[in-house]
């Protein structure tokens, strides 16, 4: 099943008569060759020439990340010798998820990742730092390196390397683009600040910023983002992605959301009933793939909350924007009556200069309620943190979590544990067991 890019679409109209028909061609490959969706099809009594587009998906089953852990090997399509890279998730929600591409699947990364890159202004002539993990069945890291090769500009796979050894090869080799997760980037400015380098005449001009978002619903920076720009005056491009889709969600300069790649990506959000809900409305980000070979998806559900935006954008591309996310599904907090998401507190923490770093942690206490736990490193007296944090806590959370406070190598061993590629911020040890 080769994918066909098309790069532009003068309507949402025509867009959605293109998917329309790229869904059928889909449900007749799975129809094929996909065991898990074969028994779907045959147990939800789905008569695929019922579907004739769009407006039918409604009555398409939906996926979940417990189906993938559960039946990772029966979303295969395609026979172990098409098989060209093993990748996998991260196992933020549980057990890992193995994503096997094949080279038609490789290819479609790449274009996928260089037509982001487009949308972020990249060009030919750009030299892109990769600050983070290119090992570890990390589909991101070969998804950017490919993609850079495509847009042909240079690159440098520096990883997520100390700041003394970032700064050194961006100066040496002019690299005027980062890659690189939003708080490594304040380790670098936090570096810089220490060593007299002046961070507004740095080569660096934009950074595609991955795993943590920069912005608010409305679309101002949040206190991360605020405080990256504040400090080092580049431009900032936000991304959304999953290992599963197998595409991003990319900002462009006007900074409204993540535009979709329409020829990739069918984009849904759905309630909790699993009903599409109107653009504007938050709901469950619900995705299908087009042109994957090895492992499509259909309307598989990614627990993230978003909503989806359909006017123009000012940059003239005519594609959806996705929010930034509001926060997992799964993530959501039920404390002293309060609803709570991990991305509203890690903002709270993030504004406080006494807070140098945090895990916030959730659990069930012996009412069988949700519990809350900050783990805080400070470098004040806990008393005096404590009875700082505690007011500002209370008038933006409304309520106060339980805090324990950790030595600098402490938080650093629970934010990095083995095996980890990336930093935890988020861990959750209710029955349902994931970090992020």
């Amino acid at each position: 099943m080769q994918y066909q890019p098309k790069l532009a679409f003068d309507s949402l109209h025509t867009q959605d008569e293109w998917q329309s028909k790229e869904l059928k061609r889909l449900l007749q490959y799975l129809q094929a060759h996909s065991p898990y969706y074969q028994r779907i099809f045959k147990e939800h009594h789905i008569n695929i020439d019922n579907i004739h587009g769009l407006k039918d998906m409604h009555f398409l089953p939906t996926t979940s990340k417990s189906d993938m852990q559960e039946h990772n090997w029966d979303f295969l399509c395609v026979t172990a010798d098409k098989i060209k890279e093993y990748t996998a998730t991260s196992g933020t929600l549980g057990k890992p998820v193995t994503i096997a591409l094949t080279a038609n699947d490789l290819e479609r990364l790449a274009y996928n990742e260089q037509q982001a890159f487009l949308t972020a202004d990249g060009k030919e002539g750009d030299c892109y730092q990769l600050m983070l993990t290119l090992d570890r069945q990390f589909m991101a890291g070969i998804a950017y390196y490919q993609g850079i090769r495509k847009l042909g500009a240079a690159l440098v796979r520096t990883g997520p390397g100390l700041p003394a050894m970032q700064w050194d090869t961006l100066f040496r080799l002019q690299c005027n683009s980062l890659v690189a997760v939003p708080t490594f980037m304040l380790k670098m400015i936090e570096y810089a600040n220490e060593h007299g380098i002046d961070l507004k005449h740095t080569p660096v001009k934009k950074a595609i910023c991955i795993g943590e978002s920069l912005r608010q619903a409305d679309f101002e920076y949040n206190v991360l983002g605020q405080k990256i720009h504040e400090h080092w005056p580049i431009k900032l491009f936000g991304t959304y992605a999953s290992t599963e889709m197998q595409t991003a969600f990319t900002e462009c300069a006007a900074g409204m959301g993540g535009h979709q790649q329409p020829d990739l990506i069918i984009l849904e959000i759905l309630n909790e009933h699993g009903e599409p809900l109107k653009h504007g409305e938050y709901g469950e980000v619900t995705i299908t793939t087009l042109g994957v070979e090895g492992m499509p998806l259909l309307r598989y559900r990614t627990g993230d909350i978003c909503t989806v935006y359909e006017t123009q954008c000012s940059c003239g591309r005519r594609s959806r924007r996705l929010s930034p996310v509001l926060g997992r599904k799964q993530q959501m907090i039920k404390y002293k009556g309060t609803t709570l998401y991990p991305p509203a507190i890690f903002d709270i923490l993030n504004s406080i200069p006494y807070i140098k770093e945090y895990l916030v942690e959730v659990f069930i206490n012996e009412l069988g309620t949700d519990e809350l736990r900050l783990h805080l490193t400070t470098p004040l007296p806990v008393d005096d943190c404590e009875a700082k944090l505690k007011p500002i806590l209370q008038s933006k959370l409304r309520v106060i979590p339980l805090l324990h406070f950790h030595s600098g190598s402490e938080m650093q061993q629970m934010q990095f544990p083995p095996n980890s590629r990336k930093q935890i911020k988020f861990i959750d040890n209710r029955d349902f067991q994931f970090e992020a």
